[in-house]
């Protein structure tokens, strides 16, 4: 966790004395940071889902749930005084320039990251694991072969 100087938005030790004005400190919790660089690298154009595996299909809900536990997160931060690290797995769309994703996706981290908790983001450690092909979801779909859903008319 991290403590923040309300004076200055800077993040300053927990033992540190309040000084004058200060009317208490703000800490922020590590998964915090983990849920504002997800949902921003989520949001992310030509990104087709973040995670592997288990924390993949569970990554919409602990990302967001607060209380989620670290090792179902689908973003790993490393929180220090005044920076941070994150770590992220990443499926992108297929025909996307995979190093211009990367770009995009450590500005709008950074971004978000920085101005909602005033830490520094020193690193982002994209790990690319997959690439997603369109077709892929409708042989996952329509594998009943005659493509009508429970509750329509058949």
């Amino acid at each position: 966790m991290v403590d923040i100087d309300p004076r200055s938005g800077n993040q300053a030790s927990s033992d540190r004395s309040a000084e004058g004005g200060v009317r208490g400190r703000t800490t922020i919790a590590d998964g915090v940071v983990a849920t504002i660089a997800g949902i921003a690298i989520r949001e992310t154009d030509g990104v087709h889902s973040v995670g592997k595996g288990a924390s993949k299909a569970l990554g919409a809900v602990t990302g967001r749930v607060s209380g989620a536990s670290s090792s179902g997160r689908t973003v790993k931060v490393e929180v220090g005084e005044k920076e941070t690290a994150i770590d992220v797995d990443v499926e992108v769309e297929y025909g996307v320039p995979i190093h211009e994703l990367a770009g995009r996706i450590r500005t709008h981290a950074v971004d978000a990251v920085e101005t909602m908790t005033g830490l520094k983001v020193v690193e982002i450690n994209i790990n690319v694991f997959d690439v997603h092909i369109p077709d892929d979801d409708e042989d996952e779909d329509g594998s009943d072969g005659g493509g009508s859903r429970a509750g329509a008319p058949g």
